[in-house]
């Protein structure tokens, strides 16, 4: 018998809802760069998919790891953390970089594009 049969179905339930959660964000996340037209439109998608995704499966593998343990595992919190602070940086840092290029490139700035005057 397996030891995953010592977990209590609603704590099953939670578990595979935050997984399902998180997996779904992720996917999400990955749909949206491959989607989207722009580099600018392509930072936001995997953002969020990586840092709230990312959550939802360390969630889920926090409350199997402390049902079947005698113990509260919490180091998982330490890497959502990393995760979370460091994704939307990268992202950001990448964008002002890109923005960097463009602009000594001699491209007009995102959202300035079009017929008429330029968006203020």
């Amino acid at each position: 018998m397996s030891h995953l049969a010592q977990i209590p179905p609603v704590i099953a339930l939670l578990i595979a809802g935050f997984v399902a959660l998180g997996t779904i964000l992720t996917l999400l996340g990955a749909i949206g760069l491959v989607r989207l037209p722009s580099f600018y439109e392509r930072l936001h998608a995997p953002t969020l998919g990586t840092s709230w995704g990312a959550a939802g499966i360390l969630i889920g593998s926090m409350l199997m790891f402390s049902t079947l343990g005698s113990r509260l595992v919490i180091h998982e919190v330490f890497l959502g953390l990393l995760i979370m602070l460091t994704t939307p940086v990268t992202m950001m840092v990448l964008g002002r970089a890109a923005l960097h290029r463009d602009r000594a490139e001699g491209h007009p700035p995102p959202g300035t594009e079009g017929p008429g005057q330029p968006l203020k």
